[in-house]
């Protein structure tokens, strides 16, 4: 008589495992279903990013009086940074300007420092 109530004790704890088991597979599943949607999303979102970043670069070089050889373009959601080096101050306005005229571009960081020739 001893015995049924260990019975009792063993197929509860049995329940509850096996319960909580198969309450954490069916969120692995979730979070699994859920994460390849988000990592198309990132591709796409690298994508554009890398796109809009040419665009700029592209407007950037046909912009006239501003040597563009050490600038690099960043660009994420819209918002682009423009970092390295230029002579002159006039061409880190140049710059910003070139930038901001681009579709897509929601604004513009401007990092780039002054560096005379030859310095």
């Amino acid at each position: 008589m001893k015995a049924s109530p260990a019975i009792k004790m063993i197929g509860g704890a049995l329940i509850v495992l096996a319960s909580i088991q198969a309450y954490a597979q069916s969120s692995d599943a979730a979070a699994a279903s859920s994460a390849a949607p988000s990592a198309a999303t990132s591709k796409q979102d690298k994508a554009a990013n890398r796109a809009l970043g040419r665009k700029v670069r592209g407007a950037l070089s046909k912009t006239k009086g501003l040597s563009v050889a050490n600038i690099t373009v960043r660009a994420r959601g819209g918002a682009v940074t423009l970092a390295g080096t230029v002579p002159e101050q006039q061409q880190v306005d140049l710059a910003t300007q070139a930038a901001q005229g681009v579709a897509g571009v929601t604004s513009v960081k401007n990092a780039l420092t002054i560096r005379p020739v030859g310095q």
